[in-house]
């Protein structure tokens, strides 16, 4: 069996959330908890730090693992979904694992997904845990999927929880009331573990505080260990200045995430990263720690958040893909925008993509494509939403790369071009 083969059997003989939807997505852990037994339990054999929530959970995790790298560590990240390559998923270090292990983890355990029929997301967190204990890593960040209390990731017991924020995604799985979304993110605290919220509210504050005294787990908001504000912003890199409430420290902290909601991923990062100093008593210096935020792009090869492809005329590649994110992402891009704003936009079925191009510039220009899922939103559809809000600059592209290239030809050298709405619409572009 070739990768690619190995790649067709995951994809088309395995439920995949990507192709099918909620349809794909099982309700319990039966299925992982078997995976776990058969393998030995890999998810017993390296420490871990769990991360959930709607937005910043992809970038609170990567940036975690990169101050623990630069602390020495050696780190599995576990995130998803992937954007070029399926072995994205998880890295040591930020190096993926090679084709070959991919291939003999299918193929050694093929009967076994016969027997029980996991979901595609099943076997792919059985094999990152695999490949995190074969590779003896000392501790692995590993992202939600989706919701928390029952995504196949929940069966680890972590040394520290972390949950970034609450907004609407997934409500047809999750609730429709933020205080539900809550209460299925909030199941990954465990008993005696201590959790870290990074962002306050106060619908969602009581029922992680109630979990999390049902856990006897020790509970903490972002805002109350960790101060920060924005300095100053360039392109590629912005600065803030931290201070911290326990020993009075401050300094400048260069990032290389980008983006206003980063602010409340650094907090929250930051606290987590306070409490396992003070309790756990791990040795990460504050060099490790201002180090690994300023270059976790670099540390964990992380692709699609802001990501610059062009200048002149500026294109930009970003995966926030629900209302939340492009609340924040409306005011990056009217800042950078010295010119006309180019929006080459494709859309998941399920998504609240209505409520977001609600949000954007009627007179900006619009491009919109779909992406190789059956999931992906008809642009007749769109187009149709589009017109009947007043959004008149539009066309209908097949693909992302066509538009793209059309775009660029239509742009000026001061206009910006965004590419965005869904992440495998983003994972789609050529040069990326």
């Amino acid at each position: 069996m070739t990768y690619q083969e190995t790649l067709d059997f995951l994809y088309d003989r395995l439920p995949a959330f990507q192709k099918q939807g909620n349809a794909a997505i099982k309700v319990d852990l039966k299925n992982i908890k078997a995976l776990a037994e058969h393998l030995g339990h890999p998810e017993k054999q390296f420490k871990s730090i769990h991360v959930a929530g709607t937005n910043g959970k992809g970038s609170s995790s990567h940036m975690l693992a990169s101050i623990l790298q630069e602390s020495g560590l050696k780190t599995g990240l576990y995130t998803s979904p992937h954007l070029k390559d399926f072995r994205e998923r998880f890295r040591t270090n930020g190096e993926m694992p090679s084709e070959q292990f991919v291939i003999d983890f299918v193929q050694q355990n093929a009967a076994l997904f016969e027997s029980i029929q996991p979901s595609f997301f099943e076997v792919t967190v059985a094999m990152a845990f695999s490949w995190f204990a074969e590779e003896k890593v000392d501790v692995a960040v590993i992202e939600v999927g989706l919701g928390g209390r029952l995504d196949s990731t929940n069966i680890i017991l972590p040394e520290l929880s972390l949950i970034t924020n609450i907004g609407y995604d997934h409500t047809e799985i999750l609730g429709e009331e933020l205080a539900q979304i809550a209460f299925e993110k909030a199941g990954i605290i465990k008993h005696g573990v201590p959790v870290v919220i990074s962002e306050y509210h106060e619908e969602t504050a009581p029922v992680f505080q109630r979990q999390a005294a049902e856990k006897e787990a020790e509970i903490y908001f972002a805002r109350d260990l960790v101060n920060i504000q924005r300095e100053s912003e360039e392109l590629s890199m912005t600065k803030y200045l931290v201070s911290v409430n326990s020993g009075q420290k401050s300094w400048t902290q260069m990032a290389d995430l980008m983006g206003n909601y980063q602010e409340n991923n650094i907090r929250g990062v930051i606290a987590a990263i306070q409490i396992l100093q003070k309790q756990k008593h791990w040795n990460i210096s504050d060099k490790a720690l201002q180090k690994g935020i300023a270059n976790t792009v670099s540390n964990t090869k992380l692709k699609g958040r802001w990501q610059i492809l062009s200048h002149s005329p500026l294109v930009v590649a970003d995966t926030g893909h629900n209302a939340e994110a492009f609340v924040y992402l409306k005011q990056r891009l009217l800042k950078y925008a010295e010119g006309q704003l180019h929006f080459i936009l494709a859309f998941t079925k399920d998504k609240t993509w209505r409520e977001i191009l609600g949000t954007l510039p009627k007179g900006a220009n619009y491009y919109f494509a779909n992406y190789n899922s059956p999931r992906s939103e008809a642009t007749e559809i769109i187009l149709e939403f589009a017109k009947n809000n007043s959004i008149k600059n539009v066309a209908l592209f097949a693909d992302v790369n066509e538009a793209l290239a059309v775009a660029k030809t239509r742009a000026r050298e001061e206009d910006f071009i965004y590419v965005g709405g869904s992440t495998y619409f983003v994972a789609e572009i050529n040069d990326l």
